[in-house]
């Protein structure tokens, strides 16, 4: 344990870790949550466990991606809203760049074996990679059997019961706003064992930092992000009524997804029957074999899973032509990022003004306590979802249709390499695609 406070990190030193961030948040949310936990908790120790995870319980609450804003919210706190808006846009830039690029590719150029046989190779890895992270975040995070009890009860309600998400957040803040008062010394971020300073070292925003200038909330700067953010929304959306009419492509796609960016609460998987019924039931914009294909690029892609939006843009932007069949990939690049600035934009808003009232309650328990409650919650649906995949996985045709063992092999090696080896993230994932490429190949002939 390194018990020297870590040197000050200047702007451009932040930004080269954010754009390599991009591009290796592989793994989902959880997934992406354990990567930042890894590199900026355990590693670089640019924050304290207790303030990484007050932070990450706010962003759990919000609609939205949780893992890009909390990269936002971490980039804001060392660098102000510039630094903010450079952490949570490079999380998101490169991927918006290689699902254009794979978009282009998949629909110009059709299913090529070769790519499905990485896909093939990277679902059963990221089925593991999603498993680590439950049990990275809940052994932090599960503190006591009260803790464990919410954990498990998110679970039931999320899994047997097809309880809402948002509705397991509200009941998890209650016990916990509660709790908090009847029995205080359950609902308190990092106490009992593994504290921060005790296992990782002293960190750059320690658990008794106090917040810096920019980070004091104050009605003014609340005022000023709230008028920015809303001409960030009306002069583009305006622009796209005024010269191409309500009905255009392009101008039904920004309102669609602006509505679903609000919806987003528990994640992508939350709002997917959403985006399914609107752009392949209502708008047409996709056919329902393009969205599942669509959803396999997003999960094999770095960035978050709710940037399957940018396929689904790309896509019906392309088939429709919207600048004449001799410009369709123009088209499809122009949907796909108005698609990802309208999903995306009320994610900063959201960090932007509201972090500065959070990162006044970190020390207040009748504050921490909700979230506290919360995250153990979150455990539970972060392992139904581990189960939601391993269950498309392993099972890609249902129950009746057969176990595929060459994945369930893939996910074992996987999960050894992460849990008994600590083997990186990214170097599993290339290993799990060369083998997914290489049992397409053969059973190619």
């Amino acid at each position: 344990m390194n018990n020297s406070k870590p040197n000050a990190i200047g702007f451009w030193e932040a930004l080269r870790f954010w754009l390599k961030l991009g591009f290796i948040s592989f793994g989902g949310p959880a997934g992406q949550i354990s990567i930042m936990h890894q590199e900026l908790v355990e590693r670089r120790r640019w924050i304290s466990e207790k303030r990484f995870l007050h932070a990450l319980n706010y962003c759990m609450v919000l609609p939205g991606p949780e893992a890009q804003q909390l990269a936002t919210y971490i980039g804001w706190l060392m660098h102000r809203s510039w630094g903010g808006i450079v952490a949570g846009g490079l999380f998101v830039l490169p991927s918006l760049l290689i699902l254009i690029a794979l978009s282009w590719m998949y629909i110009a150029f059709g299913h090529v074996a070769w790519v499905a046989g990485i896909f093939y190779g990277i679902k059963p890895a990221v089925t593991a990679i999603v498993l680590q992270a439950a049990h990275r975040i809940g052994s932090r995070a599960l503190k006591n059997n009260v803790l464990w009890g919410i954990a498990a009860a998110s679970f039931v309600a999320i899994f047997a019961l097809n309880v809402p998400f948002p509705f397991i957040v509200l009941m998890a803040a209650v016990i916990g706003y509660v709790g908090g008062r009847v029995m205080p010394d359950h609902f308190q971020i990092g106490s009992g064992h593994g504290q921060s300073k005790s296992s990782y070292g002293a960190a750059l925003i320690d658990d008794d930092t106090p917040p810096p200038e920019h980070a004091r909330f104050r009605w003014l700067n609340l005022l000023r992000v709230a008028v920015i953010g809303t001409a960030l929304w009306v002069l583009p959306m305006g622009f796209l009524a005024s010269t191409y009419g309500w009905e255009h492509t392009f101008t039904q796609m920004a309102w669609f997804f602006t509505k679903a960016a609000l919806m987003t609460f528990g994640g992508a998987y939350a709002v997917l029957p959403y985006v399914y019924q609107g752009a392949v039931g209502q708008y047409a914009w996709l056919t329902p074999t393009q969205m599942i294909d669509g959803l396999a690029l997003g999960e094999t892609t770095p960035g978050p899973l709710i940037m399957v939006v940018a396929f689904v843009g790309f896509v019906g932007g392309y088939v429709q032509a919207v600048f004449g069949p001799e410009h369709q990939f123009m088209a499809g690049a122009m949907a796909a990022t108005l698609v990802t600035w309208f999903t995306f934009l009320p994610s900063f808003l959201f960090i932007l003004a509201g972090a500065p009232l959070v990162e006044a309650t970190h020390n207040d328990l009748k504050f921490t306590a909700p979230l506290t409650a919360i995250t153990a919650a979150v455990v539970g649906v972060i392992v139904n979802l581990a189960l939601f995949f391993a269950y498309h996985v392993l099972w890609p045709h249902g129950f009746s249709g057969g176990f595929d063992w060459f994945s369930a092999l893939i996910a074992a090696c996987a999960a050894v390499a992460l849990f008994k080896f600590k083997i990186g993230v990214i170097r599993v994932i290339v290993v799990a695609a060369l083998a997914g490429l290489i049992y397409a190949l053969i059973a190619a002939r």
